[in-house]
C-alpha cells in the first residue's frame, strides 16, 4: 500500500512538493537576510540624522581658519569659489577627469570636485592662491611663466598645483614619467610640451 502513494520513479515531483520547497526556501533566506538589511538601515538612519542641514565647518586654507555653515553635500571646490570666492580654482567637467579643480590637502593633490567640504575638516588645504609668498612667485609658477606652459590659462592652476606635486612626490625625474603623473590635467589648447618643460625644469633644481 505504501509503495502505491509514491509517484513513479523519475516522474516530476507534484506542484504541492514545489510550493512546499519554495516556501521554505523563502523563509530561510528571509531569516538570512533580514537581521543585516535591518543593521544596514539602521546605520543609514543615524547617519542622515546626523547629516542632515547646513553645519558648522572650520576649514584651513592657505594657512587661515575659515569657519562655514555649510550643506553635507557641498564640495570642497563649491566652498572654496562659491563661499570664499577663492576662484583660482577651476570648475572643468566637475567628475574628476580634467584636474582643473586640483588642490593639496595635507601636501598631496586631489580633485576637489570629488572631495566634500567637511572631509577636509582638520587638515591644511592649499590653493593656488597660497602658492606665492607675497610678490614672490612660486618656484613652479615661474617655470610656467617661463615656459609659456599656458594658453587660454584656464587649467593652469590645477596643472601648477598638480605639477608641484608631482615634483615633490619624485614623479618628475624622467619626461616620460613626468607625462605619466601628470595625465590626470588636461589641457584643451595643448600646451603639454611646455608644461612638460615646466615640471622637468623645476625637477632638475
Amino acid at each position: 500500500m505504501p509503495d502505491q502513494l509514491l509517484p513513479p520513479a523519475g516522474s516530476p515531483p507534484s506542484d504541492d512538493s514545489r510550493r512546499t520547497f519554495m516556501k521554505q526556501a523563502g523563509g530561510l533566506l528571509g531569516f538570512t537576510l533580514t537581521a543585516p538589511l535591518a543593521g544596514r538601515a539602521e546605520r543609514l538612519t543615524a547617519y542622515s540624522t546626523v547629516l542632515e542641514g547646513p553645519s558648522a565647518v572650520s576649514l584651513r586654507i592657505n594657512g587661515q581658519a575659515k569657519n562655514l555653515r555649510l550643506e553635507p553635500r557641498t564640495t570642497l571646490l563649491d566652498a572654496l569659489r562659491e563661499y570664499l570666492d577663492l576662484t583660482g580654482t577651476k570648475k572643468g567637467c566637475d567628475h574628476g577627469q580634467c584636474g582643473a579643480c586640483t588642490v593639496h590637502v595635507d601636501g598631496r593633490r586631489i580633485n576637489s570636485c570629488l572631495t566634500l567640504a567637511v572631509m577636509a575638516q582638520g587638515k591644511e588645504i592649499t590653493t593656488i592662491e597660497g602658492l606665492a609668498k607675497g610678490e614672490e612667485l612660486h618656484p613652479m609658477q615661474e617655470a610656467f611663466l617661463k615656459h609659456d606652459g599656458f594658453q587660454c590659462g584656464y587649467c593652469t592652476p590645477g596643472q601648477i598645483m598638480s605639477a608641484v606635486a608631482c615634483v615633490k612626490e619624485g614623479h618628475a625625474t624622467t619626461d616620460d614619467q613626468a607625462r605619466e603623473w601628470m595625465s590626470g590635467n588636461l589641457c584643451r589648447c595643448g600646451a603639454y610640451p611646455n608644461i612638460l618643460a615646466a615640471v622637468r625644469e623645476v625637477a632638475n633644481q
